[in-house]
């Protein structure tokens, strides 16, 4: 009987992509990956250090484990368990706690899956965090998340990722082509580039700080993968955000038009209090070089609120910059006091309760910007890759320039393309359209 393990993500798309490697580790070592749901002989839970409540969210789930398999054999991994090992090695049922770089290694670390009286810890310093282990994930069929890059040298204040995962490092290029090759061989029609910074592309590509390679670089050389349909850029950072990299997304054949760039804050004295790398001017000029040579390009953003000292003018400050901003939508983050970073520890704390009425202003800011954008696009003519899953009786797929749209569910438009025109917006904001032709494009 083939053993049986379960996989649970947390957090970001490369935590996806992470869980998705470890995963296909296990499955060349004998075991057979069932949904976390069903009864298996061990679960390892990917956890992430960004959400507010982590560990009453490790608990649940690690309940939701062992409601399934009391017996069952229980790992956390992910930047959580690199953070704050002993915090998770103390819950109840877990066995294995790894961090990391021991990650990568989890099945040299199961000889059998006997449940421990304590919770075992492997967890490194993060400075030896500092080689680096490609990945990819795929999901559902439609849609791969690749990473590239992995660490942050950035220091920003609010920030655990560095001590979570260590410095900035990235894939070789010859890698990442080969894994984008192997994705493509899947019949996957989409793949999203990740990393935690990955704007810093080609830093520690070799096992150095050197750039031997730019972000350009890797852009340009994805462009030329043998049947790739379309190259999404996840998130990057404004100041590596170049000239360079926008005009050749315009003009090339797979990169989509769809940018994701953090803003945090549209107050430059609680960026320079966040130690970002740019002020509100640089972000300006990024989103008006996208729109001028990509008008129906979309453009998210996020934004903080509640940051320490961050008075109302500040906060005023920033939903105006973001109001008169012509972007596509928000994702808004209430600060949460992280451990261990200089945020923590700064005077003038922002009290919950304003934290979350900033927080839900800034959230139905992002639902106008989202509607106003959604109505530039009715009319035109896009074309939308179908998802996979049926939800409600419709399936729902998105353009290149991420209009999500709604069909009547039909199996056969699953993970295909298909030229639309945009025709109205419905009443929960997704968008109908008209089959321009009815042919399945690829």
């Amino acid at each position: 009987m083939k053993k049986k393990v379960a996989f649970y993500t947390l957090g970001c798309k490369l935590n996806f992509s992470e869980t998705s490697t470890i995963a296909r580790d296990f499955q060349e070592e004998g075991f057979e990956r069932v949904d976390f749901s069903e009864p298996a002989d061990m679960y390892v839970i990917n956890t992430c250090s960004v959400t507010e409540n982590a560990d009453k969210r490790f608990k649940t789930i690690v309940k939701q484990a062992q409601k399934a398999n009391p017996e069952a054999f229980v790992a956390a991994i992910g930047c959580y368990a690199q953070l704050k090992p002993e915090q998770l090695a103390a819950v109840d049922g877990v066995d294995l706690v790894l961090g990391a770089t021991e990650k990568f290694k989890i099945t040299d670390y199961i000889n059998d899956l006997t449940k421990n009286d304590f919770g075992e810890i492997h967890s490194c310093e993060i400075a030896e965090a500092d080689f680096y282990v490609g990945s990819y994930a795929i999901g559902d069929r439609t849609r791969a998340f690749l990473k590239v890059q992995d660490g942050c040298d950035y220091k920003c204040t609010y920030c655990t990722i560095p001590l979570a995962r260590g410095i900035s490092r990235s894939d070789t290029l010859e890698n990442v082509l080969k894994n984008a090759a192997e994705i493509s061989a899947q019949g996957i029609k989409e793949i999203v580039l990740t990393g935690v910074n990955i704007g810093d592309y080609g830093k520690g590509e070799f096992g150095n700080k050197r750039h031997e390679h730019t972000f350009l670089d890797l852009v340009k050389a994805l462009d030329q993968v043998e049947g790739i349909h379309r190259l999404r850029i996840s998130s990057i950072e404004p100041n590596l955000l170049k000239n360079e990299t926008i005009d050749f997304v315009a003009q090339n054949k797979t990169f989509v038009p769809h940018f994701h760039i953090p803003l945090q804050s549209g107050s430059d004295e609680m960026l320079k209090s966040m130690r970002r790398r740019y002020m509100s001017d640089l972000y300006i000029d990024r989103v008006k070089r996208i729109r001028e040579i990509m008008p129906h390009a979309c453009i998210g953003v996020d934004v903080i609120v509640g940051f320490p000292g961050e008075t109302d003018e500040h906060f005023l400050e920033t939903y105006h910059f973001l109001n008169e901003l012509d972007i596509s939508y928000l994702h808004v983050f209430t600060y949460s006091e992280r451990d261990n970073t200089p945020a923590a520890g700064m005077p003038d704390a922002v009290p919950k309760n304003i934290r979350h009425k900033r927080s839900k202003m800034l959230r139905g800011l992002s639902v106008k910007k989202r509607r106003a954008f959604y109505e530039s696009q009715i009319g035109s003519t896009r074309t939308v890759l179908f998802e996979g899953e049926n939800k409600e009786g419709y399936i729902h797929g998105f353009t290149e320039n991420y209009v999500k749209v709604k069909a009547p569910w039909n199996p056969e438009r699953v993970n295909t393309l298909h030229k639309v025109k945009l025709t109205e917006i419905d009443t929960d904001g997704l968008v109908r359209f008209e089959f321009v032709h009815n042919k399945v494009m690829a």
